[in-house]
């Protein structure tokens, strides 16, 4: 029996490398019951490894650079099912566009914030990418059972730095040694640390004058006093964050944050179009694919499309039409993901993610719908800050290097830009770790060895106007232009002032630093 499309909570977690983004992933799939023992893969002694974890890069050095879904379902108190989409975004700041692209198929965030550290470049940019689509957030200060600053500099820091109102849902009781437990402000209730390793396992008791150090007792009053409560409306509009309190590693805070998911983080949201609004209640079946994941299984190379379902109730088999291919597609074998296992979804609702087995067919920025009337925006390529050349070690690869470079353009991964002049192909990316991610994954899955090598260009422009003012341009600009992998052309610029300088030369084109997919 599928649920209604209210009981779907489609989210992502956001922060900075090492806040423990990866660690409260786990802690949710475990308390979702999705998952029996935080950090299995195939739980096989010493090949454990985070569920959500899967490249080999990732696993080398523990940090997420794909962004993974993973499904699972709840029963909230009052007894309802819900339905959790958690989408797991790079924790890498190079990863920034993958992402941003993640964070449109999302209807609510949680950050995750260090109680030692505070807000980090990350997070704020991350934090940027959610403001600029209203995405509401609630924040989620980790590893209290450390040491750590105090709650009030916390607190104050991302009111300021983020022009938030916050409200505190919990308090930790003394941090680092002094670590008493969290106190949740909903029942009073402190959740107790026991054993040798201070985790929570369950020991709840009443908070009352004798049980909390009287400093504590005064900040908990102060607390109360100072912010006001949480207005649902604020927060679902992006202006109010809720803040809880925890430490993922040792289990405190992870079920009240779960709870909170379910009970404020708004159903799916309506999403933007060509053509106006489209709301989740529309009977059309449509989505849009937000990611392209090529040899998720090396065994099969295959390729799945990530589809964020927008509205209608789609069922296996049926048929809707990719804009960018006009033509229907039949869709046999939907997939619902768990981290790496997965299952056939024989049907969805509005704000899940499913799964779709191509061969190349679908890209991200694409929308498919049942009319191919509808067209959703907002997913833009942006320009890249690094440009390579990319050199074969074995010339004789070419066709393999070539088909590489699309799949992992399609995906998002790097950029791909083929020169008028001149035959190395150039790869655009935002941060150097997608290059090592890209020469890592030529090997691994296309078996093709190649070396990157400095190019002349320094920034990559696209360039838009009339057919008759384009070829004009080209014709002075030939050793500077490029195609990227859609036939759009590029100016690859030596410099940021090679920009400004064509820009005032030919006011009658547009340079643009995005391009939307």
């Amino acid at each position: 029996m599928s649920l209604p499309a209210s009981n779907r909570r489609t989210f992502a977690i956001i922060s900075h490398p090492d806040a423990g983004k990866t660690t409260l992933t786990e802690k949710l799939l475990l308390q979702g019951g999705a998952i029996h023992l935080a950090g299995e893969v195939k739980a096989r002694g010493a090949a454990r490894r985070a569920r959500s974890d899967w490249m080999k890069i990732e696993q080398q050095r523990g940090i997420s650079v794909t962004s993974s879904v993973m499904t699972f379902e709840r029963t909230s108190p009052d007894g309802s099912v819900i339905t959790f989409n958690l989408l797991d975004t790079p924790g890498h700041e190079d990863f920034s566009e993958d992402t941003y692209r993640t964070l449109t198929a999302v209807d609510s965030a949680i950050m995750v914030i260090d109680a030692a550290k505070g807000i980090e470049p990350q997070t704020r940019k991350l934090f940027e990418v959610c403001r600029l689509r209203s995405v509401p957030i609630i924040t989620f200060v980790n590893k209290v059972d450390r040491e750590g600053r105090s709650v009030f500099e916390t607190l104050d820091e991302v009111a300021d730095a983020l022009a938030l109102d916050v409200v505190p849902m919990s308090w930790p009781v003394g941090m680092g040694g002094v670590f008493q437990g969290v106190l949740n402000f909903a029942d009073n209730m402190i959740s107790r640390p026991e054993g040798d390793s201070r985790e929570f396992l369950g020991k709840r008791e009443l908070a009352t004058a004798d049980n909390i150090p009287a400093d504590i007792a005064e900040e908990i009053e102060l607390a109360k006093a100072g912010y006001g409560d949480l207005d649902i409306e604020a927060y679902r509009n992006g202006d109010m964050t809720p803040v809880y309190f925890g430490s993922a590693l040792k289990n405190f805070g992870v079920a009240e944050l779960i709870d909170a998911i379910s009970k404020y983080a708004p159903p799916p949201r309506p999403q933007p179009s060509e053509s106006g609004t489209i709301q989740p209640t529309d009977k059309e079946v449509t989505g849009f694919i937000f990611k392209v994941q090529a040899n998720m299984d090396p065994q099969h190379r295959d390729r799945i499309a990530f589809m964020r379902l927008v509205s209608g109730t789609f069922k296996r088999g049926m048929k809707l039409t990719p804009s960018a291919l006009g033509k229907p597609v039949a869709i046999h074998s939907p997939i619902l993901f768990f981290a790496q296992d997965r299952e056939i979804a024989d049907t969805a609702e509005p704000g899940d993610i499913i799964g779709i087995p191509n061969h190349g067919t679908l890209r991200v920025g694409d929308t498919l719908s049942e009319n191919n009337k509808v067209r959703f925006i907002g997913l833009p390529n942006f320009a890249p800050e690094i440009l390579r050349r990319v050199a074969l070690k074995d010339p004789t690869k070419t066709k393999q290097l070539r088909k590489a470079l699309d799949d992992l353009s399609e995906e998002g991964v790097i950029q791909v830009f083929y020169p008028e002049i001149g035959s190395q192909w150039i790869v655009g990316v935002v941060g150097q770790l997608q290059l090592e991610v890209l020469i890592s994954r030529l090997e691994a899955e296309y078996k093709v060895e190649a070396v990157l090598e400095a190019s002349p260009f320094d920034t990559a422009r696209w360039v838009k106007g009339t057919d008759a003012d384009l070829s004009k341009f080209a014709d002075f600009n030939k050793s500077n232009l490029a195609k990227d992998r859609d036939g759009d052309m590029v100016f690859m610029a030596p410099s940021s002032w090679d920009v400004t300088y064509q820009q005032e030369r030919h006011p009658e084109l547009t340079f643009g630093a995005t391009k939307e997919r």
